[in-house]
């Protein structure tokens, strides 16, 4: 399992440029250009008993550094197939991805009745 991209060190945010994955080095892992790796751990995990509005003003701003960031796609991507069960990932938070996962489950099985259906049709 890929360790968070999220480092302890705090240095200056420098936007960073959105590059398409297909021209990107596909050589070194997607969360080495994690623009979060220069940001606090902590603004995208929550402390223990963290009060509601803490935790909302966290969340905006660790999403406010994955809008900017040029692997957020994969990130969150990553993040749904693990899946990670806490903190922010690729502009999500734990709650919205569970949203997100839901919603490919139904799709999911929408799509396979819908084919079920088809071929019924088709057989009968």
């Amino acid at each position: 399992m890929l360790q968070p991209p999220h480092s302890s060190l705090q240095v200056a945010a420098v936007p960073a440029q959105r590059v398409p994955a297909r021209e990107r080095d596909q050589e070194a892992p997607w969360h080495t250009e994690a623009v979060c790796r220069r940001d606090e751990a902590g603004l995208f995990f929550a402390p223990s008993k963290e009060p509601t509005a803490a935790r909302l003003s966290r969340e905006e701003a660790a999403k406010r550094v994955c809008a900017r960031c040029p692997v957020m796609v994969e990130c969150r991507e990553h993040a749904l197939l693990q899946p990670e069960p806490y903190g922010v990932w690729g502009g999500l938070t734990a709650a919205e991805r569970r949203v997100v996962l839901a919603r490919r489950r139904r799709r999911d099985l929408d799509l396979k009745k819908s084919a079920r259906v088809t071929t019924d049709r088709i057989a009968g």
